[in-house]
């Protein structure tokens, strides 16, 4: 026989809430129930002996803090981990070869260049970064930015030389290539140095911050093309422009290759998406063009027979340190602030996302010094700004990469290249190079997809990543991130001055009060009107926001005392009027003025007779007699606003409409004393630690206040 047991009989009881307590106000916690712990401010030289105080325990912290390789590698879980860094560090060092060679062409310096900037960089990091999992080195962006720089302080027109064809005549306008690399050279590296100096003093100085990042577009080394490189507002559209007016002159080999390289790496790319979990380790697409293209190049004479564009000299070893030329430093001062930013902000978000998948954290600020060493240190090395990249650091992760041991791998990888078989790289057509950066930045247009979701949600949002985007491509990365930034600011302006603003109701029988327009149960209480707001409040919302208080609780106190001057002249004619007809003993009569609830005004009641009249506020709840405000948390700047609503609380006053502050936390409670608050209309009996609180005790008021008498 079954049994059929209802849902009611199976589930436990509810949980019970019951608090029994009398209503509070901010006089009676600050004076009875809160009593204040007494501190006694500590002396500049008792701060400064903490905080130079030297033991032991201090120096180790400061060691491992500035050296977090200390932390980990001590009890490095060899067994567990070495076997996927190793094979973490050598797919990831397959990666930085080819992606380093061509974003060095993005950087406006020869390849070779893209490869210490893969080492150095990466060796460091190892010791002072604090994320286990990102990859550092070039990445495209950061590249575009610094080729931007470089073209406008080493214009190829600053390298001219004219060559003879037998007469004078016949003069040819030719590039010294060679001087002008080495020029750039230094320019990149006095760049480097700076942004290296601005992210070790915003590291030390505990800054943080957030950035974004764009591109623009790489056809004129996938065609073959031989135009001049712009830099600067428009710089975008010239380039596409002079692509577009050369493109008669297009090598048709060049684009050839590029193409058939676009193809392989794609479908590669694809692959590994679709595969990634059966694959034990992504495939080497990248690699694999580099090795197959140089190969090809070298087999069948590309560059002498097809005149295409290829690597050319790739010197073998390191290049010894050189002091960077800092005669350079005043015409790159903002460009190196926007590089510095933008490495950072790249650097911190993949940082934190692989820290939150692994269960460990990042500190921001020693990622700020650790960038900076790496930049500093290595610009002296000819290297150029770095950061992490996303695609690296996305295959050193899901290749089975625990610690930054994987990164230090893949820099001797590069080590090697450099030092012992660079040469080979030499036949490596750069339409190769153009084809390997422009299907690693597939992945930045994809965010073209955001879009219709923006539009959804955020139309503010959607509009700032417009905004930066046709900035960045028309004005350049650096503009671009300015007016996006400026953009960004403004748009927060515009939020804060549209505060949303809700009245709410109070569910039945709970101490729950929520918006009475949003939900059923919610229904506003007798007599009282609850005002919320969401947004903080500042001196430059604080008068839209008094007046959406108004508009929200329907109660104008302008107004009503027009209305109630009306009322009154109009009751004083008829009292004469009616005095000069009756010269008998007056006799006692009521006037009740009954204005509707939904202005605001409570019942009026004037009573007749005597030499004094007194209006009386009914404080029965039947009427729209007490506001309260609630929220006001989110409140700065509160000098000017404090005394915005003492004067709306004593404009209210003057209407017998009683101004009630619930919800208020402790610190903003604090200020406002410090400030002088709860002086004149204001006292501490008109500010509750809870919205209900306020609610009972306009409930139970019962002794009326009363104003003198109308004359």
């Amino acid at each position: 026989m079954e049994q059929h047991v209802t849902p009611s009989e199976d589930a436990p009881p509810p949980l019970m809430y019951r608090v029994e307590r009398p209503v509070y106000d901010e006089a009676y916690l600050h004076t009875q129930l809160l009593h204040p712990r007494e501190r006694s401010p500590k002396t500049i030289r008792q701060r400064l002996a903490q905080q130079l105080h030297c033991s032991s325990e201090r120096a180790k912290a400061i060691a491992l803090s500035f050296l977090p390789i200390l932390t980990w590698l001590p009890s490095y879980p060899v067994k567990e981990y070495l076997f996927g860094d190793l094979v973490s560090g050598l797919s990831t060092g397959v990666m930085q070869l080819p992606q380093g060679l061509a974003y060095a062409m993005l950087a406006a310096v020869p390849p070779v260049y893209g490869l210490y900037s893969s080492f150095y960089p990466v060796l460091l990091y190892t010791f002072f970064g604090t994320s286990r999992h990102i990859s550092i080195g070039t990445f495209a962006v950061i590249s575009l930015m610094i080729g931007g720089v470089v073209v406008r302080e080493a214009p190829d027109s600053m390298f001219t030389i004219q060559a003879l064809n037998g007469t004078t005549t016949n003069a040819t306008a030719l590039i010294d290539t060679g001087a002008r690399d080495a020029r750039r050279v230094h320019i990149a590296a006095v760049l480097t140095t700076l942004v290296g100096i601005i992210q070790l003093v915003l590291g030390l100085l505990r800054f943080g911050f957030v950035a974004i990042y764009l591109t623009e577009p790489l056809l004129k080394y996938l065609l073959g093309i031989q135009t001049p490189r712009f830099s600067g507002p428009l710089s975008a559209l010239h380039s596409v422009t002079a692509v577009f007016s050369n493109i008669t002159s297009a090598n048709v080999t060049t684009l050839i290759v590029g193409v058939v390289c676009i193809v392989v790496l794609y479908s590669v790319k694809d692959l590994n998406e679709r595969f990634k979990k059966k694959l034990p380790v992504p495939i080497p697409g990248e690699i694999i063009v580099v090795i197959v293209s140089t190969g090809i190049s070298y087999g069948l004479s590309l560059s002498e027979n097809y005149q295409v564009d290829v690597v050319r000299t790739i010197p073998t070893g390191l290049l010894p340190p050189e002091i960077p030329d800092f005669s350079l430093l005043p015409n790159l001062v903002m460009d190196s602030i926007a590089i510095a930013v933008v490495g950072f902000s790249m650097g911190i978000s993949l940082a934190k996302i692989f820290a939150l998948k692994h269960g460990y954290s990042v500190d921001g600020n020693q990622e700020l010094i650790a960038m900076g060493l790496c930049n500093f240190v290595s610009s002296f090395f000819q290297t150029f700004a770095i950061t992490c990249s996303m695609s690296r650091s996305l295959v050193q992760e899901s290749t089975g990469g625990n610690t930054q041991i994987a990164g230090l791998l893949g820099s001797m990888v590069v080590l090697l290249v450099v030092v012992a078989i660079g040469f080979v790289f030499q036949p490596l057509p750069q339409t190769a190079l153009a084809a390997i950066i422009m299907v690693n930045l597939l992945g930045m247009f994809k965010q073209f997809r955001d879009i219709p979701a923006l539009w959804r949600t955020s139309k503010i949002e959607l509009a700032i990543w417009v905004v930066a985007f046709v900035a960045s491509v028309l004005l350049g990365l650096d503009l671009g991130l300015l007016v996006a930034l400026g953009f960004a600011i403004l748009s927060v302006i515009y939020r804060t001055q549209s505060p949303e603003s809700i009245i709410l109701g109070q569910v039945l029988d709970t101490g729950l009060y929520c918006d009475v327009d949003e939900y059923e149960k919610a229904a506003e209480c007798t007599g009282i009107k609850i005002f919320h707001s969401n947004s903080s409040i500042y001196f430059a919302n604080s008068d839209l926001y008094l007046n959406t208080l108004k508009e929200k609780t329907g109660v104008d106190p302008v107004h009503l005392q027009a209305i109630r001057k009306a009322r009154r002249r109009k009751l004083k004619k008829e009292c004469a009027e009616r005095d000069s007809q009756n010269h008998k003993s007056p006799q006692k009569k009521s006037a009740v003025v009954k204005l509707d609830v939904e202005l605001g005004v409570t019942h009026e009641v004037v009573a007749g007779g005597g030499s004094q009249n007194h209006l009386e506020v009914q404080g029965n709840g039947q009427v729209a007699e007490t506001h309260t405000e609630s929220d006001s948390e989110e409140t700065r700047f509160l000098e000017p606003l404090s005394k915005a609503i003492k004067l709306v609380i004593k404009e209210y006053a003057a209407v017998d409409v009683c101004v009630f502050i619930a919800g208020c936390s402790r610190t903003l409670l604090a200020e406002l004393r410090t400030l002088q608050f709860f002086t004149g209309v204001v006292t501490p009996e008109m500010v509750f630690p809870t919205i209900h609180d306020a609610v009972l005790h306009c409930q139970r008021r019962t002794a009326p206040p009363t104003i003198p008498a109308i004359q």
